[in-house]
């Protein structure tokens, strides 16, 4: 088969995050009866069990790579309609048309496929499958919308980019992982500078005023902010400049007609950023306030946290609990089996709940969750960290650390980001925790110029993992027990390999569900060094 030919086949599993491998066949019979990798092609945006219509793109020897042309018969958990208006052409989310318990099923499959080579026939012994969001939709506390258009010279829209495409834009005024504030206010903004026919920035030609818009929302305290990011070439959508006076009263009259609108969360603060770099991505080139404060105060575990509008912060607040939970329950030791409370269960209305149920169910939500706290704080016992040291090492706004802080005698966070750990070292004040303390710079060398010696050590990299130098000195310490928390299961199994060469074991293993609809997972394990 050569590339650009088309072909028909079946889906036989989807790999993390989104790649379908699809048996090429005739028909349906032919699928499980040993096909050699010659006969697979990896497909994105496919469902296990589907038979689709695809064009070959890289015709490799041993790999080959389709675009996805027609589902020509849905897989048999497939639902009927996806959950999500914009699903078929939005590329945010992956799994809009299938049932929630499925895509849970579905991420479990797909870790214990990465795990299998490395645990053999234990993986089921050590991973302890995925833990559901508390909520399935209007999860997202941050978006960063992009204004554009979603055709050539069509009318402005202002979302997210086309599934496939880095040009094109969905406006998104209808996406199911955010709340009606935030549908809101993208559908307000975007009618606004459409009426006064402002044009967006242009990612070719570096020309053009429009940008994005970052919304932030915090959920337990019910406090909303939004950002206007342009850049500061000030034309209309026909290229005439306008002045600095006219920027002023254009950001004005948006900042009034938001004021005007009828919130259901408070709407703490409207900033104005301008960014001129040439990446496709928000940068603070400076920011001005147009209203209230610039940041948002979210509470998480009993603990208080502010946000400024570029910080780190997990984008689903309840599930942060249940992340940061796990993390305690591991650390504390509870060994599996232990009896658990199903967040979701006590947090998330079952998929179909109407408007009516939604509002009876969000009037209570807040007594239900006080006394889920309240639970919480005698479940996990932090006996084995107190009076220790211990490191949190890429420790973002430093939550992690303030969350162990209490049980322990001092932690040392460690983060690359110099905005963080300010924000860190704010909040653990705000928070009245003094054996916190926050490090900025690079792990890979900052561990070498501090003093303590860590008795535990929680490790949460970025997507790509940890460099391997910084991954030696982290063993170097001999600690007995450490945390691994990791956003991207395939960076996870890279560096679990050179872990348990270096002579640790993993003890338990179990992810946690932070992004549904998506391809995403985060995976928390404990591990152990071997005794000799």
């Amino acid at each position: 088969m050569k590339r650009g030919q088309e072909a028909e086949g079946i889906v036989r599993r989807v790999d993390f995050p989104n790649k379908g491998q699809v048996e090429l066949a005739e028909s349906e019979e032919s699928v499980g009866q040993g096909v050699k990798p010659s006969r697979m092609v990896t497909v994105k945006h496919v469902l296990p069990g589907q038979k689709i219509r695809l064009r070959l793109k890289k015709a490799g020897r041993s790999k080959r790579q389709g675009i996805l042309l027609e589902v020509l018969k849905k897989a048999p958990n497939e639902l009927e309609q996806a959950a999500c208006p914009h699903f078929a052409g939005c590329g945010g989310c992956s799994y809009q048309n299938l049932p929630y318990e499925d895509q849970r099923k579905l991420k479990e499959d797909q870790i214990r496929h990465l795990m299998q080579p490395l645990f053999g026939e234990g993986v089921d012994r050590i991973f302890e499958g995925v833990t559901a969001s508390p909520a399935r939709q209007e999860y997202r506390n941050k978006m960063e919308f992009s204004f554009g258009d979603q055709t050539k010279g069509g009318q402005l829209a202002l979302g997210m980019h086309k599934r496939g495409s880095f040009y094109d834009i969905v406006t998104v005024d209808r996406c199911r992982i955010i709340s009606q504030d935030m549908r809101d206010l993208l559908r307000l903004t975007l009618d606004f500078f459409t009426e006064r026919r402002l044009g967006f920035y242009h990612k070719i030609h570096h020309e053009g005023y429009l940008r994005h818009l970052l919304v932030r929302r915090a959920q337990r305290t019910g406090m909303l902010m939004v950002d206007l990011v342009t850049s500061t070439d000030r034309v209309d959508r026909e290229g005439r400049p306008f002045t600095e006076e006219e920027e002023k009263k254009l950001l004005g009259d948006w900042k009034q007609l938001l004021l005007g609108h009828n919130w259901d969360d408070e709407l703490a603060g409207i900033l104005h950023t301008k960014n001129d770099s040439m990446a496709d991505a928000i940068e603070d080139q400076g920011t001005e306030l147009l209203y209230g404060r610039d940041f948002l105060t979210e509470e998480i575990l009993g603990l208080r946290f502010d946000i400024t509008p570029f910080s780190f912060f997990q984008t689903n607040s309840l599930g942060a609990e249940v992340l940061y939970e796990t993390v305690r329950e591991f650390i504390g030791g509870n060994e599996r089996g232990r009896e658990n409370i199903d967040l979701s269960t006590v947090l998330s209305l079952p998929e179909g709940a109407d408007e009516e149920q939604e509002q009876s169910h969000s009037d209570g939500k807040a007594k239900k969750r006080d006394h889920f706290d309240g639970q919480k704080k005698n479940r996990n016992n932090l006996d084995c960290i107190e009076g220790k040291t211990v490191f949190d090492l890429y420790s973002g706004t430093g939550t992690i650390a303030q969350i162990l802080a209490p049980a322990a005698g001092h932690v040392i966070g460690v983060e690359i980001v110099e905005e963080a750990v300010a924000a860190a070292r704010a909040n653990a004040k705000k928070n009245g925790l003094d054996n916190c303390e926050f490090i900025a710079g690079d792990v890979l060398k900052v561990i070498d110029d501090i003093e303590d010696k860590p008795d535990f050590i929680v490790l949460d990299p970025p997507r790509d993992g940890i460099h391997p130098k910084a991954l030696d000195k982290i063993i170097d310490y001999g600690v007995e027990s450490m945390i691994y928390i990791s956003c991207k299961p395939t960076s996870l199994v890279r560096d679990l390999e050179i872990l348990m060469a270096r002579g640790y074991e993993v003890r338990r293993m179990r992810g946690v569900d932070m992004f549904p609809a998506t391809g995403h997972v985060e995976t928390v394990c404990l591990m152990s060094r071997v005794k000799e």
